[in-house]
């Protein structure tokens, strides 16, 4: 009986794909593993339709050339980690069409979890064209992004390190951080400098502070008496070396990126560039030490920070992760399906059973989270959105929906060239209450009665003073 059903069930497997039309005849799967990669081929191509190679430069060349001798024009692999990236390069170079696979289309498949199992999986549902590819920009944005991420990297490091500085000052007792609102300041950095130049006086440090400081100088001394023990010092001072070095870091950082903009493709004149809407406004420490501003509008053709809650840094970090070619996305809804800023639907029977977002680690959507929850209090369109979500639904819905805005205003833009036209908190509450009268109008007629607007207050002062 076993051998029976065994049979049935191979049986109504193959007739199951003899009935699929074949999309990609040439097409191979890749299983990507960190010291080997296990590749399979259609059977009739090769003797050894499954073959593994290691994962050296020279193998993966190897690799390729066999692919090449098969006739392969297509490949699928698996995104692993960060092992597929050389491979993923190589074969495109190769002149390859690779299409990188979530692994999430694969892991609902069961009895098939082995190296050679899982590179023939991937090899068949490509050939039926199955399987979608992950996003990937162009090459040339590609290595935007990785500066950026690089320096985004080498930010967090360095906040490692203001955090360790805080705790060598509160072992000594120095509560700097207490009165000052940044220690890695103008005044906060001459006074921890001139502490590990062996003074320790709190007045005479406290007489280092900047002329813009808030604090008075003897709020300053009261947090500068301390303990001084000599290894507090010791973690201090290494603690300052480290910070200043990823600063460093940073800065070289930030002229790679600026001369990789400037080798980006020319779409927008330095003549066309709108006034800068933050002229006047204090940079903040982690942004880009060069006119990011003036790069991206060359780069895209259009000022992105037009948009309010998009600051040059927001609109270089979004730009670095989604590139310039918005037909990637058909819609803005797919662009905002993408980011994970569109509500779920996950429905049955019928019914909805939840809307919530999917998690993600989408880069560009937590900027533009970020951007999104800073318009809290901005008097705009948007902030005035936020707030109005804010109220009925919580912060971190109106955060994902103000996002999800910021996302369509950013597509629009790239896409079609459009300039954004800010029309300010009024504008949005009138229109907001335009339609609120609109659906109580319709609510009230479908009930039989009809909504009558009430006399304005001064119509009814000048009647009483009449009387």
């Amino acid at each position: 009986m076993k051998k029976q059903r065994a049979s049935r069930k191979k049986s109504a497997k193959r007739t199951s794909t003899r009935n699929m039309r074949v999309v990609y005849a040439n097409a191979a799967g890749i299983d990507i593993g960190s010291e080997s990669h296990f590749v399979a081929v259609p059977s009739d191509t090769d003797e050894r339709p499954v073959r593994e190679f290691r994962a050296f430069t020279a193998d993966l060349h190897k690799l390729a050339d066999w692919l090449d001798e098969c006739g392969i024009t297509h490949v699928a692999m698996e995104s692993t980690g960060i092992y597929w990236i050389p491979l993923f390069e190589i074969l495109e170079a190769r002149g390859f069409e690779v299409r990188l696979v979530d692994p999430r289309q694969l892991k609902t498949v069961p009895g098939r979890k082995s190296d050679v199992l899982d590179s023939q999986w991937i090899q068949q549902l490509h050939s039926f064209g199955l399987l979608a590819g992950a996003f990937r920009p162009d090459d040339s944005v590609c290595v935007l992004r990785s500066y950026m991420r690089q320096r985004a990297m080498l930010i967090e490091s360095a906040a490692t390190h203001i955090q360790r500085m805080q705790k060598a000052l509160s072992q000594m007792n120095v509560k700097l951080e207490k009165v000052l609102s940044d220690i890695t300041g103008t005044t906060g950095m001459m006074i921890i400098d001139a502490i590990l130049a062996g003074e320790h006086n709190a007045h005479k440090l406290a007489a280092l502070r900047d002329a813009r400081c808030k604090r008075s100088e003897a709020e300053i001394a009261l947090a500068l008496e301390g303990n001084w023990r000599p290894e507090h010092l010791f973690s201090l001072k290494q603690a300052v070396e480290l910070f200043r070095t990823y600063q460093r870091q940073i800065t070289e950082c930030d002229r790679e990126i600026e001369g990789c903009l400037a080798s980006q493709d020319e779409l927008g004149s330095p003549d066309d560039l709108p006034p800068d809407l933050r002229k006047g406004k204090s940079a903040k420490r982690n942004d880009p030490r060069f006119d990011a501003r003036a790069h991206l509008h060359r780069m895209t053709g259009v000022d992105l920070t037009q948009i309010r809650g998009i600051n040059a840094h927001t609109a270089l970090k979004v730009v670095s992760e989604i590139g310039t070619d918005m037909s990637r996305w058909p819609t803005a809804k797919h662009f905002t399906s993408w980011l994970a800023l569109a509500p779920g639907t996950k429905k049955s029977g019928g019914k909805l059973m939840s809307s919530r977002t999917k998690a993600t680690k989408n880069r560009a959507a937590h900027a533009l989270r970020l951007a999104a929850n800073a318009l809290q209090r901005a008097d705009t369109a948007l902030g005035a959105f936020f707030r109005r979500l804010k109220a009925r639904h919580g912060s971190p819905k109106a955060i994902t929906a103000t996002a999800r805005k910021l996302a369509v205003a950013i597509y629009n833009m790239l896409k079609y060239g459009q300039e954004y036209v800010e029309s300010g908190a009024a504008y949005y509450e009138s229109e907001y209450q335009t339609r609120v009268i609109q659906s109580l109008t319709r609510r009230a007629a479908d009930f039989g009665f009809q909504l009558i607007p009430a006399k304005p207050v001064k119509a009814n002062l000048n009647d009483e003073n009449e009387m």
